[in-house]
């Protein structure tokens, strides 16, 4: 069973390497613009049958990821993940391999930017490890109110907050990458776990601004 990283060819979505097939330069273009890198992020992965597993991703693109994990679902499966500084990622696998599989993403065109972006990121040389997530700290205001997506408003209690994200305690279980506000801060769901689920805030905030929020 192959061991080596895929490569972005592999995980192309069936009617690009159509196209390519036409029109190399297609493929030249895509392949530029979906580079990939070696990385080192960690997270979790829900299946269709709403197990969850750990994983790391060693290998993304804007276009796909290779991870490492005690579980592998099948090709074709849809799996949703949630990796650190990116959030909730849509996708489905598009092969396995020993201790891993790799996942093309269905996601938007925002999404693949903000990919970008972190990849871009992580490859300068000026970064370090405690950059690489924003800190997390226990609001002293936890007591929040949350709106739905339906506009109902609910209680809830903020187990920790960063610059990035939350995590809430809830009976409540949103659908993933729905849109909520807690307090006056708009975010996605990503994660769902035992107490309730994360949330991405849509902008990164300010430190002022989350203080007037959380205490």
């Amino acid at each position: 069973m192959r061991t080596s990283p895929i490569t972005e060819a592999e995980t192309e979505a069936p009617q690009a390497r159509a196209e390519g097939a036409v029109g190399r330069p297609k493929i030249q273009e895509e392949r530029r613009r979906f580079k990939r890198m070696d990385v080192s992020l960690s997270g979790r992965f829900m299946v269709e049958d709403t197990k969850e597993y750990p994983c790391e991703v060693f290998n993304m693109s804007p276009g796909g990821m290779a991870v490492k994990a005690p579980f592998c679902p099948r090709v074709g499966e849809r799996v949703i993940s949630y990796i650190e500084q990116l959030g909730g990622l849509d996708g489905t696998v598009a092969r396995t391999f020993d201790g891993g599989f790799a996942v093309e993403f269905k996601i938007s065109a925002r999404k693949r930017e903000r990919i970008a972006n972190v990849l871009t990121w992580y490859s300068s040389e000026d970064h370090n490890i405690e950059d690489r997530v924003h800190e997390r700290f226990a609001p002293r205001i936890a007591a929040q109110k949350l709106i739905l997506p339906t506009g109902t408003v609910s209680d809830c209690r903020v187990i920790d907050v960063s610059l990035s994200g939350a995590s809430i305690a809830t009976r409540l279980r949103p659908e993933l990458e729905s849109l909520v506000v807690l307090g006056r801060l708009r975010g996605r769901v990503v994660r769902h776990h035992d107490q309730g689920f994360a949330i991405e805030f849509v902008e990164v905030q300010d430190p002022d601004n989350l203080a007037r929020t959380f205490g």
